[in-house]
């Protein structure tokens, strides 16, 4: 069984930054993060993949988010830069076992789910 723990949520000034982190217990090719309001379905934000090291974001983060790896440590980070209100949700980190070229931006593509951790940030 594959384990996700997130870290690095909190609170943040409306043009600040955060760094979230997603620790897995193995190594697994295809990693990203989903995000989740109250009353809303869980939606993509980023994602990259293990062999070609393809990343994907989604248009709301574009140009101020950053997805990176690091394999050595089974750990994926976000690098949220510019944040807005609008981005407070709780964050998910997503993985998959299967070797893929392109990042997947459903949530039925990823098997493991970590328990999320809260962004939240203000005006």
């Amino acid at each position: 069984q594959v384990q996700l723990l997130e870290s690095g949520g909190g609170l943040v000034q409306s043009g600040g930054s955060l760094r979230l982190s997603c620790a897995a217990s193995v190594s697994i090719p295809v990693m990203g993060w989903f995000r989740q309001v109250p009353g809303k379905e869980r939606e993509f934000v980023a994602g990259i993949t293990g062999i070609t090291g393809s990343t994907s974001y989604a248009d709301s983060v574009e140009g101020r988010f950053a997805i990176s790896r690091d394999n050595a440590k089974n750990t994926v980070y976000l690098q949220m830069n510019s944040l807005k209100p609008e981005d407070t949700a709780v964050y998910y980190c997503a993985a998959d076992r299967r070797y893929r070229l392109r990042v997947g931006i459903a949530g039925y593509e990823y098997t493991y789910w970590g328990q999320g951790t809260q962004v939240t940030v203000s005006s």
